[in-house]
């Protein structure tokens, strides 16, 4: 079956229909749990109040990672489990995940021998899953691989391997196998209220956000996987619930190749204020991050503090010998951080643990929150579990740890930038061959052809300008002033293909427009 909204939405509206399981929210943790419900047997539907993958979970550091900071904080269940879920990540979207090398720079004596001693330990732990040995460099080597570094005492490095992603690309492609295994996913569809019969939860009530119709679906058992806003869904279920969700915000910006121009990535494990910096190479950009702030309210679409963008030029202009300045910075993007909310006081967002936590409620509302992109799929395997419990229903044993994600290609070239379509990017070619002027480039310096605004509409569920160039395509991400001065030409074809009007088109470049500024630094 193809993503198309509209067979969705007549799939949700017949008569009398009951859902084994509704999830709520269209991220990671969402998506994962849909494709786990639906792959075990659940007649399966998840609502997404906005796009899929719009909020936290676009906006990663784009790692695959077992956690070394977590091996440094002694938290090695954590570590293992995500080393495993890195490795099957790989097996099961090679398109999307790719290794990645690191270089710790060595500026005292120490670093060296600690981390090589360190990362060796995070190798075993991978075992067969591993992607490669951790190693001592001189400097010499680690000048061949990074020749940006300052050289002034500079000892070495240490190289280890993790992995790196596209991680909306991912999102969508999870979001398509999920539908192609029968189950139904609707964007734009904001969940308002939940249901209940007898106490307990009986469905939801959802409103169309294109149509503005109200729809009450029942469903035997309602999963809350929305990320920051999990607190929002238990307040629904019981009003004076204590919030579980600590919401901290990361910060990255993205620079031109220049400034990190092989393919190591830098990492730097303990910055002035104890946090991690990573400068990841990233479809022919780098991504520098990140921060972490606590914030006090969830949003949509938050934005970077003046702060966190100060601290991480500074931080990477000490380590770089090009330092970065605000007119470098290509896009800036925030993301937040859902973090199982501590019992304790005062505990520090970095030093909160990054494992996730299920609660099920007296009424029978399961939540997720906490957790990463890298254990999403052992998060959903535990939470349909969960869910099993509550509905009683018999379900078959999973088998996603072996199940291809949709697009699956062995050996992309890197250097093709339809490469993260896997095999869909020979479709999307065929396209541009078969219909008049879709070969043609939106943008030469990001390689986005036409066709692909026209496979996002039609394949992948693309409603708006800015699910096309924030994440069907990553161009808000890599170059905020170039995606704005393609989105004309984005309306138009995202039109044509929608069936809306010039009003409708005027209506988007604008809204997308002004977005693209919160993205541009002045």
């Amino acid at each position: 079956m193809v993503m198309v909204r509209e067979n969705m939405i007549s799939e949700v509206q017949k008569a009398n229909q009951e859902w084994d399981v509704v999830i709520v929210g269209g991220g990671a943790s969402g998506l994962g749990a849909a494709l786990e419900a639906v792959t075990r047997g659940m007649k399966t539907l998840l609502l997404e109040q906005d796009d899929f993958t719009k909020g936290t979970s676009s906006r990663s550091t784009k790692l695959v990672h077992g956690g070394v900071r977590y091996l440094a904080q002694g938290n090695i269940s954590l570590v293992l489990e995500a080393l495993r879920e890195r490795g099957l990540m790989k097996q099961n979207a090679p398109h999307l995940v790719k290794d990645q090398s690191f270089i710790i720079p060595s500026y005292n004596w120490w670093v060296k021998p600690y981390y090589t001693l360190g990362l060796t330990a995070y190798d075993f732990m991978a075992g067969r899953l591993g992607l490669g040995r951790s190693l001592p460099y001189s400097k010499k080597k680690t000048l061949k691989y990074i020749p940006t570094l300052i050289q002034k005492n500079l000892r070495g490095g240490v190289v280890y391997h993790d992995g790196q992603f596209d991680d909306s690309r991912y999102g969508i492609n999870l979001c398509q196998t999920f539908v192609e295994n029968g189950g139904t996913a609707i964007n734009y569809m904001k969940v308002v209220g939940l249901n209940k019969a007898e106490g307990k939860i009986s469905g939801v009530a959802a409103i169309d956000g294109e149509s503005g119709n109200r729809i009450d679906i029942k469903a035997k058992v309602v999963i809350n996987a929305t990320g920051v806003f999990v607190d929002d869904i238990i307040k629904m279920d019981a009003p004076k619930s204590r919030d579980i969700v600590c919401v901290s915000q990361g910060v990255h910006l993205v620079l031109d190749k220049e400034f990190v121009p092989n393919d190591y990535a830098i990492m730097i494990p303990k910055t002035d204020d104890g946090r991690v910096l990573f400068a990841v190479p990233w479809h022919n950009k780098v991504v520098v991050g990140t921060t972490d702030v606590k914030k006090d309210t969830a949003e949509l679409e938050p934005q970077a503090l003046e702060e966190e963008i100060d601290f991480i030029l500074e931080t990477a202009g000490r380590f770089l010998t090009k330092a970065p300045k605000r007119s470098d910075v290509k896009s800036v993007f925030a993301g937040l951080r859902p973090l199982a909310a501590p019992t304790g006081e005062g505990k520090k967002t970095k030093e909160i643990s990054r494992g996730h936590k299920i609660y099920t409620s007296e009424a029978g509302l399961i939540t997720i929150t906490g957790g990463k992109w890298t254990t999403y799929r052992q998060m959903a395997e535990e939470v349909v579990d969960a869910a099993s419990k509550v509905s009683t229903y018999p379900i078959k044993k999973s088998i996603t740890r072996n199940l291809a994600i949709h697009g699956w290609k062995k050996n992309v070239d890197l250097n093709d930038p339809l490469y993260f379509y896997g095999s869909d990017s020979e479709k999307i070619l065929a396209l541009a061959k078969e219909e008049k002027n879709l070969g043609k480039y939106l943008s030469k310096d990001l390689g986005i052809i036409k066709a692909q605004v026209v496979w996002a509409a039609r394949h992948e569920m693309a409603r708006t300008v800015e699910d096309v160039l924030s994440r069907r395509t990553r161009a808000l991400l890599l170059d905020a002033r170039e995606s704005s001065r393609i989105a004309p030409e984005v309306a138009e074809l995202l039109a044509k293909e929608l069936g809306y009007d010039s009003k409708w088109e005027a209506d988007q470049v604008e809204k997308y427009q002004t977005l693209a500024l919160r993205y541009v630094l002045n």
